[in-house]
């Protein structure tokens, strides 16, 4: 069976997709014209409050997009555009399969099928502007300089652990800079939230991810270390943050938190690329706590389940081909799983992520079937959707690779690929953050997510 389900989702890996192919034709152009019913489509009223809710975030002046959708006449000329990117299942990077598994997040920031068809529809009719009355109040934004998750909690960081300064040359190969932070705790101290970003916006130009890895003496941490990744340091305590284009903050669910204990640093892995010019900059991590009187009751683990069992170097790709590699990790303890962000480099196409429960039932509890390198998507789940798993529960990540003249991501099909670090190089893991519960909880949580009906790839745990 699960040879089967596989095949599936392999086979429609390059298909429309969720939006099905009547929505589809309708986006294309050929079904909407015909259909007189439809309301005239203005910006004003109904295209520019899209873009403010899921667009302006990076489209915007001093944003990381290359153009800005704040106002009709910067809008307009990139009409046809974005609408071949919204039919491509490119833009918004939200590049998640919504038929099967987990469909609640909190931060969902995909388009309806109802919102790219009406899109489409105004990119068809002329992409007119309408009455100006009609637009909605310009949103402000907060600026670079600033925390995101400072409104959250309504004050800056507790703590901002800041990397040691690297210079990157105009022209160079990757570079990989590992430096160590201290600390500098005295007491046991939770963690509520964390937000990572590079330290200035030219920092953005040459960064291409940042692990900070938690370097401290952890018996707690040590019980689950075989599923963690494997590239940790010494005495290794778990990832605080990983931070790529995509994902910038983790929240954690109330009474959730990571902990930072006496004598604890940090140990830093950054990815650097060449810009076309020199850069100097470091990397900067903010950390939110929970007071000293009010520690959180579960612990959360930032976990890399590789889609090669053992994780690391086994990926091999023959040139003008496509492959499948999968990996299988136990939890040894009931589990609930906050998140799922695939990892793969220029070959990656798609990734799912699969539990395999003690009683033999299996769950498909996320699929990207349409990865994309330039975008490290964190997907994380609504409260009430975040699946819990027994202990014993297998983790299947299945990844899949494309070699071949198809993929436009990638930079020699005639070249065999690998393991590696390097860009050009390929690996494949899913950052889940994992937090391990009692049996207690986790039969407590039974009792009050009982199925109504047994039903495969639905999302919860059993």
């Amino acid at each position: 069976m699960l040879k089967a389900k596989f095949e599936v989702l392999k086979g429609r890996r390059f298909g429309v997709g969720a939006l099905g192919l009547v929505t589809f034709l309708s986006l294309s152009g050929l079904a909407v014209a015909a259909d007189a019913t439809n309301p005239p489509v203005t910006f004003a009223k109904d295209i520019a409050p899209v873009f403010q809710e899921k667009c302006q975030d990076c489209h915007r002046t001093g944003g990381m997009a290359p153009m800005s959708l704040v106002t009709y006449e910067e809008s307009r000329p990139w009409a046809r555009s974005i609408k071949e990117r919204l039919i491509a299942r490119q833009m918004p990077p939200w590049h998640l399969d919504k038929t099967v598994g987990v469909q609640r997040f909190k931060n969902d920031m995909s388009l309806s099928d109802q919102q790219i068809s009406m899109i489409a529809r105004w990119v068809d009719s002329g992409a007119p502007m309408g009455n100006p009355k009609d637009m909605p109040p310009a949103k402000t934004w907060p600026s670079d300089a600033e925390w995101q998750l400072a409104k959250e909690f309504g004050r800056p960081p507790d703590m901002i652990i800041k990397s040691e300064e690297y210079t990157m040359p105009a022209v160079s190969q990757d570079q990989w800079w590992r430096p160590i932070t201290d600390l500098h705790v005295s007491e046991p101290v939770w963690v509520r939230a964390v937000e990572m970003r590079p330290g200035t916006a030219e920092g953005r130009k040459i960064t291409h991810h940042a692990l900070a890895h938690l370097m401290q003496d952890d018996p707690d941490a040590r019980k689950f270390s075989d599923n963690q990744d494997g590239g940790g340091g010494p005495n290794e305590g778990g990832v605080l943050m990983e931070w790529a284009v995509g994902k910038n903050y983790d929240l954690y669910r109330p009474n959730t938190g990571k902990l930072i204990l006496p004598g604890a640093k940090v140990w830093w892995d950054i990815h650097y690329h060449a810009a076309g010019e020199k850069i100097t900059d470091h990397v900067e991590l903010g950390v939110w706590l929970y007071p000293q009187n009010e520690p959180p009751k579960y612990r959360t683990y930032l976990t890399a389940f590789g889609s090669t069992s053992p994780q690391g170097s086994h990926i091999d790709i023959p040139p003008n081909s496509v492959v499948m590699t999968q990996g299988y990790h136990v939890l040894k303890a009931p589990a609930r799983l906050e998140n799922f962000q695939p990892h793969m480099h220029l070959r990656g196409k798609a990734m799912a992520l699969e539990a395999i429960l003690p009683d033999g039932t299996t769950q498909l509890i996320s699929y990207v079937d349409h990865f994309n390198f330039n975008w490290m998507t964190n997907y994380i789940y609504a409260d009430d959707a975040a699946p819990v798993f027994p202990k014993g529960t297998i983790i299947h990540v299945t990844s899949w690779y494309d070699n071949t003249s198809a993929n436009k991501f990638n930079p020699d099909p005639n070249q065999w690929v690998g393991y590696g670090d390097r860009t050009v190089d390929e690996m494949g893991h899913a950052w889940v953050n994992v937090t391990y519960i009692t049996d207690e909880d986790y039969k407590a949580w039974i009792e009050t997510h009982k199925p109504k009906t047994a039903a495969r790839g639905t999302t919860g745990g059993r």
